[in-house]
């Protein structure tokens, strides 16, 4: 048995590449972009109206004119206009090219127009509400790098250099695999000595908002039907990630069925509460790593969360969910020699990091779940935790790298 610390550090280590693929663009939403994005041409790429009003020669203000007469009207999407007589004036619309001439915009709220004249209400600055060409970026320069995420401002600017299509990190096949009889469908009812199939459901959904389409596999307690189908998913999956199996039960066939099928064990069982029968390995012969986790709700989930998400974003090259400290809101009592992942309710306030403790009955307290949204890594070095004090924490992703 090794430590949490161990554990973790062993998890990371084993990191592997997924390549990449092109996507369309509205289907690249919270994807890692996997090639740079320059700038097609200026950002903007013209001198653009920021406003709706009149565009003028500042020269002719200064020379204390305020009434112009009106020349035509710059509407956006149409070609430049040519301002003919700097006396004059243009209407110009929130969008349109700056009319060649002009270099100062005055708004509809500081003239008055009257019966084809506009008189300037206002004393102007020269260049306001102008968005000067290649102010924001010149043609050719970085505007993304690779492995940023992709939000809804970046599918903006995908779209603005016309990327109807994009290449992004591809994230891996992942096969979830539930085992155990007592285990029925949701929409069987169960009788006295069952219960129904909840954490793949619980992983299957915490993996789709990674945007990880996972399949979903039970196998009953049977160990040559274990075997075979494992043998299978091997050759198909990228990942497996087993809930239940691993422990020291009668039917816990999965660390053998693993060693019968040539899967290297990296480590089985971790010093720490809840997820302590927690078995990693990977198939060298077919690349495909193995996170088996104990069959418990907040064991699965919470080894899910510490483990797997960090270990994703490790191998998608944006780090991972990095450990951070937080401020205990009322004390925790620690274990004698294991490390207790503790649920908590995150919040922050002020900048920091507030932690308050949720109580369970057990690693199979579904319903404390739902009032967590952190685990803190507590260990065994002291006889308690006072409120106040400062404690090592995992968030639990909700997107990629939250």
């Amino acid at each position: 048995m090794i430590s949490f610390q161990e554990a973790y550090s062993k998890v990371l280590a084993q990191k592997k590449d997924f390549g990449t693929e092109q996507v369309d663009l509205l289907q690249a939403l919270d994807r890692l972009l996997a090639e740079n994005i320059f700038a097609d041409r200026d950002f903007p790429p013209f001198h653009r109206a920021t406003k709706d009003g009149i565009a003028i020669a500042f020269e002719a203000f200064a020379n204390k004119e305020q009434t112009f007469d009106i020349e035509g009207i710059a509407a956006a999407g149409s070609p430049q206009l040519v301002l003919k007589d700097k006396s004059n004036c243009l209407e110009v619309m929130t969008g349109a090219i700056l009319p060649e001439g002009a270099d100062t915009i005055i708004m509809y709220e500081d003239v008055q127009i009257e019966k084809g004249s506009a008189k300037i209400n206002s004393i102007p600055e020269k260049g306001q509400n102008i968005h000067s060409r290649g102010a924001d970026a010149n043609k050719d320069s970085l505007l993304l790098k690779s492995g940023t995420i992709i939000r809804e401002a970046e599918i903006g600017i995908l779209a603005t250099v016309g990327k109807s299509e994009v290449r992004v990190k591809k994230m891996p096949e992942v096969a979830l695999i539930s085992t155990g009889n007592e285990l029925v469908e949701i929409n069987e009812f169960p009788e006295a000595y069952q219960i129904r199939r909840s954490n793949i459901y619980t992983l299957k959904t915490a993996l789709s908002r990674l945007k990880i389409n996972a399949q979903d596999f039970h196998i009953n307690d049977r160990k040559e039907m274990i075997l075979q189908k494992i043998k299978t998913l091997l050759n198909e999956y990228d990942i497996l990630i087993l809930s239940g199996g691993v422990s020291k039960g009668k039917y816990d066939y999965l660390p053998e069925v693993f060693e019968a099928l040539g899967v290297k064990k990296i480590f089985h069982k971790v010093k720490q509460r809840p997820g302590k029968p927690f078995w990693f390995g990977q198939h060298e012969a077919t690349n495909t790593t193995i996170f088996s986790f104990p069959g418990n709700p907040n064991s699965t989930y919470l080894c899910f969360q510490v483990y797997f998400v960090n270990w994703l974003n490790t191998c998608l090259g944006i780090g991972a969910n990095k450990i951070k400290k937080g401020i205990l809101q009322q004390a925790v009592k620690p274990m004698n020699t294991f490390t207790l992942l503790k649920q908590m309710h995150l919040c922050i306030a002020d900048g920091k990091a507030l932690l308050k403790p949720i109580d369970s009955n057990g690693s199979g307290d579904l319903l404390s779940l739902t009032k967590s949204n952190a685990v803190a890594i507590i260990p065994p070095d002291k006889e308690i935790y006072e409120a106040g004090e400062l404690v090592e924490f995992i968030s639990f992703a909700r997107l990629p790298n939250t």
